[in-house]
């Protein structure tokens, strides 16, 4: 049953709910032939985020793609808010549906959950994707700063209903997009404008950013034992491309793939252009 899913939200035939490590899982399957292909959203968003993507990769691959713990229409569980728990939650579910991803691609936090996955060995993929990846800690202060100041906001029971309440006001929502260098008039803002109304996926997100550490994952990808391929989007004000430029000297055999004139969510300013770009790399891994 999926009554509760707002009419409107993308992809819809293609949701339901499955029970596994102690959550309720929102997830949307797409395409019934070729190889697994499991796709993870970043922080703030949920399967909306796949909207034009996961159909046009749904001609070739079985497409997966859930909502995040605490994400979207996903459950909210304490231990799975950091990056190691959050991982063990969709080992959980991968089991759960007996997928065997031939592909996964992430998009920034999604990105730190997939090699998380392939780190711990719940994953064996031909190849890694990652789409703007936040795959390394804030640098400078603000990598001091952010964690804790998100620490002290989880920490007060009432700010996701006051968040929730001040984010009735569409252009405050605008603006965040904007701030990601990506054109607002290509995404569904409103499906993020409805998740900010939200104090269930308001509360975790703030859970995520503060049991959100990359300490351990930066020291441990350079020992990732499959291709990581980096989709840097040249606009992107979220993740810097130079992180992913950085990552090329640091995870032996990771390939980049610049895109210029897009932003952080350019998998959803201009979807064919991802698909055929992440149908490039699948071919290049070898798949079918």
């Amino acid at each position: 049953m999926v009554a509760d899913i707002r009419e409107d939200w993308p992809n819809r035939a293609a949701s339901r709910y499955v029970d596994a490590g102690g959550l309720r899982w929102h997830v949307q399957s797409l395409g019934d032939a070729g190889p697994d292909l499991l796709l993870l959203h970043g922080t703030g968003a949920a399967t909306h985020s796949w909207a034009g993507l996961a159909p046009l990769l749904a001609t070739r691959f079985r497409v997966v793609a859930p909502d995040l713990p605490g994400h979207g229409y996903t459950d909210y569980q304490p231990a799975a808010r950091s990056l190691p728990g959050m991982a063990q939650a969709m080992r959980a579910l991968i089991a759960e549906l007996a997928l065997s991803p031939a592909l996964i691609v992430g998009h920034s936090a999604g990105a730190a959950v997939a090699a998380q996955l392939v780190l711990d060995g719940a994953a064996t993929p031909a190849a890694l994707v990652s789409l703007n990846g936040a795959l390394l800690p804030l640098p400078g202060m603000m990598g001091k700063l952010f964690p804790g100041a998100a620490r002290v906001l989880d920490r007060v029971p009432a700010l996701p209903q006051l968040l929730a309440f001040s984010a009735r006001r569409r252009p405050m929502m605008d603006r965040f997009i904007e701030q990601t260098g990506s054109a607002s008039d290509n995404i569904g803002v409103d499906f993020y404008h409805g998740l900010s109304r939200s104090s269930k996926h308001i509360r975790g997100v703030l859970g995520m950013m503060a049991a959100w550490e990359l300490e351990g994952l930066e020291a441990d990808l350079p020992r990732l034992a499959v291709p990581l391929h980096l989709v840097a989007c040249q606009n992107d004000r979220a993740v810097p491309p130079a992180q992913a430029r950085s990552l090329l000297a640091r995870v032996p055999g990771a390939v980049l793939h610049p895109v210029s004139g897009l932003g952080h969510l350019g998998h959803e300013e201009n979807p064919q252009l991802f698909a055929d770009l992440i149908m490039g790399i699948a071919h290049e891994a070898g798949l079918p």
